[in-house]
C-alpha cells in the first residue's frame, strides 16, 4: 500500500500511533512524507531517526522547516525562539541526519501523484515542476551547499520566467515548492497571507485555483497550509491537518482512483503558524 502523509514537524508519537493504526510493514508498504519533517514539535531528533532507518520503505520531500535546519546548522540562519532543533544540532549522530536530509526531494511523481510540500505555480506542467526541483536537489546535494544556503532566503523574484538562472532561478523554486499558498492569476507569488484559502487578498486566490494551470490534470498532494485544513478532492489532497496545532496528523492511502483518509490526533497545543 501507498500513504502519502502531511506534515509531521517532529512529532513522533504521533507518527509511531499513525503507523499502527496503518498496520504499517516497510517490507509491504511505501510511505511518501510532503515535507516539514521537523520543528516546533517536541521530537525533532527521533522524527529523523525513525524516517531515517525506514530506508527504501519512505521517501521525504523536504519543507521549508526542514530547509531551516539545513540552514542553521551551517550558519545561515538564526535559530527561532520558537524552534525545537537543538536535539538534532547537538546530537552524536547529528552530521549523518543532516547528510541524509540534504539528499531527500522537493518534488516527485509516483503512484498517480504529484507530490510537492507547498504548491506549483501555474505556468509550470509536471515535467517542469520535476525538472526545477531536481535542479535544487543537485545543489543540496553537492559541494556549494553551504554557498547556496547563505543565499536561498528571499522573495524575489515573485513570477517565473524560463529566462531565471543563477540563485534567482533556484530561490524562485524553493519559494514555490516550499512557500507558496496564494498567487495572482499570472502567478506572481504572495508569502504575507498564511490564512485559509477564503482570506485570500483581493486579486490573489490559492494557487491550486489560478486560471489556466498546467498542471490541472495532474493529481497533486501538498502540505504546508494548515489553515487549509484537510482538502479531500479528485485532483488535489491537501494533506497538513494542523498536527504541531492540535489537530490531526492525516494519511491518504492511495490506489489508483480509489483512496482512503486516515488521521490520529496529535496531542500538541500550540498556536498556529507557518
Amino acid at each position: 500500500m501507498n500513504y502519502l502523509i502531511g506534515d509531521l514537524q517532529g512529532c513522533c508519537d504521533a507518527l509511531e500511533r499513525l503507523l499502527q493504526r496503518l498496520d504499517f510493514s516497510p517490507s509491504r508498504d511505501r510511505l511518501w512524507l510532503l515535507g516539514d519533517l521537523v520543528n516546533r514539535g517536541p521530537e525533532s531528533l527521533a522524527t529523523l531517526r525513525r524516517l531515517q532507518g525506514l530506508g527504501s520503505a519512505a521517501t521525504c520531500l523536504l519543507g521549508n522547516h526542514d530547509l531551516h535546519l539545513l540552514a542553521v546548522a551551517h550558519g545561515a540562519r538564526r535559530v527561532h525562539r520558537s524552534d525545537t532543533l537543538a536535539p538534532v544540532l547537538h546530537a552524536a549522530d547529528r552530521d549523518a541526519l543532516l547528510d541524509w536530509l540534504r539528499h531527500q526531494r522537493l518534488a516527485v511523481f509516483e503512484t498517480g501523484w504529484l507530490m510537492v510540500h507547498a504548491g506549483v505555480v501555474p505556468q509550470w506542467s509536471r515535467d517542469d515542476t520535476l525538472a526545477a526541483a531536481a535542479e535544487v536537489e543537485a545543489v543540496l546535494r553537492g559541494p556549494a551547499l553551504s554557498d547556496f544556503l547563505h543565499v536561498m532566503y528571499g522573495n524575489e523574484p515573485v513570477r517565473w520566467s524560463p529566462d531565471l538562472a543563477g540563485v534567482e532561478r533556484l530561490r524562485f523554486t524553493v519559494n514555490v515548492l516550499t512557500r507558496l499558498r496564494f498567487c495572482a492569476a499570472d502567478g506572481t507569488m504572495d508569502f504575507k497571507t498564511k490564512d485559509g484559502a477564503r482570506a485570500a487578498p483581493e486579486g490573489l486566490m490559492p494557487w491550486f485555483d489560478a486560471p489556466g494551470r498546467r498542471t490541472a490534470d495532474t493529481p497533486i498532494a501538498f502540505g504546508h497550509w494548515s489553515t487549509l485544513g484537510l482538502l479531500d478532492q479528485p485532483m488535489l489532497l491537501g494533506l497538513d491537518t494542523g498536527c504541531i496545532w492540535g489537530g490531526q496528523l492525516t494519511a491518504a492511502r492511495v490506489d489508483g482512483n480509489r483512496r482512503e483518509i486516515i488521521q490520529v490526533q496529535c496531542e500538541q497545543a500550540q498556536a498556529p503558524g507557518s
